[in-house]
């Protein structure tokens, strides 16, 4: 299946394109398009590996699901579209890179300035429906993202993988803490946010482990 993902990813997952599941996926994802809205855009399914290349992965973050409202979702997890307000959980990142490292707010939610430096802003699934959250839940996608994780599991080391709250935790199971960082923390959500998101200097010691490693630190 000639799937339209950055190259080096494509050489990579060419075996996952060809499996069963991800070609039940294709079909019930571009029925999705046909019948109604469904987002992020179509060609920015795979923004994440688009602007992340394989070999330059540093970081991985992991969240679940895109947002499901107009103008917000375009590929990169927990990222919005340019002149789009932010949403709760990106508030508080926001806020917490600020408490850590001091940085403003800034005044773009659009996250493809860490993407380009080698942060996998990586959904579980990669595609919903407009306005019903988890709508594509369980329809081969986190099969599909796990192949992406164990790929870069077995074939990378020296990255810090950020996995907040206990979805993000228990899909970076197979991760070797030995040779790489996972930072754990509860999700940004207002919900949980208070309890043990905001301090947990995750932004900070991400950038301490890359320099450790000999790699640059991102600025967040």
């Amino acid at each position: 299946m000639d799937v339209k993902i950055e190259q080096s990813w494509k050489d990579r997952l060419a075996e996952e394109f060809e499996k069963s599941y991800f070609m039940q996926l294709t079909d019930f994802v571009k029925d999705e398009y046909l019948k109604g809205t469904v987002y992020p855009p179509g060609s920015l399914i795979f923004n994440a590996f688009n602007h992340c290349p394989f070999d330059r992965v540093k970081v991985v973050l992991l969240g679940q699901d895109p947002y499901h409202e107009p103008g917000q979702a375009h590929g990169l997890c927990f990222s919005v579209q340019e002149d789009t307000r932010f949403p709760p959980s990106l508030i508080n990142i926001f806020k917490e890179i600020q408490s850590d490292l001091g940085t403003p707010v800034p005044k773009s939610g659009d996250l493809t300035r860490w993407a380009d430096q080698g942060v996998l802003l990586l959904n579980a699934t990669l595609t919903v429906r407009a306005h019903q959250a988890g709508s594509h839940q369980n329809k081969g996608w986190e099969t599909f993202t796990d192949a992406v994780i164990k790929c870069l599991a077995t074939q990378r080391e020296h990255l810090v993988y950020i996995l907040w709250g206990a979805y993000a935790q228990r899909k970076g199971a197979m991760i070797d803490t030995t040779r790489n960082l996972a930072l754990q923390s509860p999700h940004p959500s207002p919900l949980s946010a208070s309890r043990g998101f905001f301090g947990n200097k995750h932004f900070r010691k991400a950038n301490e482990y890359l320099e450790k490693t000999g790699q640059e630190p991102i600025v967040w």
